[in-house]
């Protein structure tokens, strides 16, 4: 599940973290909230940390790890290709899992686009669906690569349609998505070298529900700006946000704002924007 979205380089040390922090179904399913998304802070896509913990509730209620496919899937956050992932590789059933290496690899042999879920699940073997699934991860993700695939080396080369039609680098078609870019400003409000203002998403967000937020112009109109502290990007999809931190004060704290302290940010709940624009406040007071 952190592996959705995510890069493997990226995940790992967030995985033996989360391991270590949460070793067990029932140290998940009973962790505190806050516990939950600090240990998966940085990742992104929270929804993820709360359907895994969701997944553990299911799972120690029915007293056993689900064994069948319609049972896995059942489980919050998990849908067809991971259903087939844990189905093929723990429990020998046999599901084809699709994900994008798949996608590639099985495009470039059929030289062209194709139902590549029932492609999969017709050359899936039977007798090794795990071993299978996970051999057609890894060939997508080390030779039949997006770029330069190499095909030099390839155990299939020979069966693949693609390499014999010169087309390779042309599968699967991509689908270029506009970027957007946005710019946005972010207040930095402080009332002394450690505290600074911060407002708090409500728990029923459907994004990084209960994360502490730094003021934007149009929440504070009567904020007085002053310098620039700094500038970083930061992308979500296909929105390229680049945010600008200032000095900013104000005459009186407003309602539903907080000092909270910015030597202690393991202690609340932090986005990824969030932290780099601490980590800039942090070379500009060091500077």
């Amino acid at each position: 599940m952190m592996l959705q979205q995510t890069r493997v380089a990226a995940v790992i040390p967030y995985y033996e973290r989360f391991l270590k922090r949460f070793p067990t179904i029932e140290s998940l399913a009973s962790a505190p909230e806050h516990d939950l998304l600090q240990a998966w802070s940085g990742l992104g896509y929270y929804s993820r940390a709360r359907n895994l913990q969701k997944a553990a509730i299911q799972i120690q209620q029915l007293d056993v790890f689900p064994s069948d496919y319609g049972a896995i899937r059942s489980l919050h956050g998990v849908g067809d290709y991971t259903a087939a992932a844990i189905a093929s590789i723990a429990f020998d059933l046999p599901y084809a899992a699709v994900d994008g290496n798949v996608v590639r690899v099985i495009t470039r042999l059929e030289n062209g686009e194709v139902d590549v879920q029932a492609e999969a699940q017709a050359r899936l073997d039977q007798r090794r669906p795990g071993d299978f699934n996970q051999a057609m991860m890894e060939l997508g993700a080390t030779i039949c690569l997006p770029r330069n695939p190499q095909c030099l080396i390839c155990p299939v080369a020979d069966m693949c349609r693609a390499r014999a039609a010169g087309t390779q680098d042309q599968l699967p078609a991509k689908k270029r998505r506009k970027q957007i870019r946005v710019e946005r400003t972010l207040l930095a409000i402080r009332r002394d070298k450690n505290e600074m203002l911060f407002w708090r998403r409500s728990n029923t967000d459907r994004k990084l529900a209960g994360f502490w937020e730094l003021p934007e112009p149009q929440q504070l109109p009567n904020a007085v700006i002053g310098a620039t502290l700094g500038r970083f990007s930061h992308s979500i999809t296909n929105f390229h946000n680049i945010f600008t931190l200032v000095d900013a004060q104000i005459i009186e704290k407003p309602a539903g704002y907080y000092w909270l302290r910015t030597d202690k940010p393991l202690d609340y709940l932090l986005s990824t924007t969030i932290r780099k624009a601490l980590r800039i406040l942090t070379e500009v007071s060091e500077a």
